[in-house]
């Protein structure tokens, strides 16, 4: 793994949260997108090598809804940055971590992303995130 790539933040309203993060970090919002297959609207900062990731949910099937429901707004999970994906992820599995996701999927902000289950990880949801490139 190189870095903490991004905090994931689950929040209820993006566009009040932009505004408060804005404020909070000096900086606006460099992107904003829907990710479909997660049922999310995504709001990214830029914060010395790493990023803020905002999280709001478009549907009650959404994770991020559920998670709201749950635990209220707060942070959602840690992305961490790797060169290979798919490798990473059996390493893990080969080292007992149990995966959300056996492959990667599309994420937000150009990359492939996959999960790792936080009964594994004491409580703690982590996200594998890998840039796509053109020879992806």
């Amino acid at each position: 793994m190189k870095k903490i790539e991004h905090l994931g933040i689950a929040v209820k309203d993006i566009d009040m949260s932009e505004t408060l993060f804005e404020s909070l970090l000096g900086t606006p919002s460099y992107k904003r997108e829907e990710v479909g297959s997660e049922s999310v609207i995504t709001s990214f900062f830029k914060v010395g090598d790493s990023k803020i990731e905002l999280l709001q949910a478009t549907d009650e099937k959404s994770p991020i809804h559920k998670f709201i429901e749950k635990k209220g707004e707060g942070i959602h999970h840690i992305a961490f940055e790797v060169d290979n994906i798919e490798v990473e992820l059996k390493r893990l599995k080969n080292e007992g971590f149990r995966l959300i996701h056996e492959k990667p999927k599309m994420g937000a902000d150009n990359k492939l992303i996959a999960f790792l289950h936080p009964k594994g990880t004491n409580g703690v949801l982590i996200e594998l995130c890998q840039e796509i490139t053109e020879e992806d």
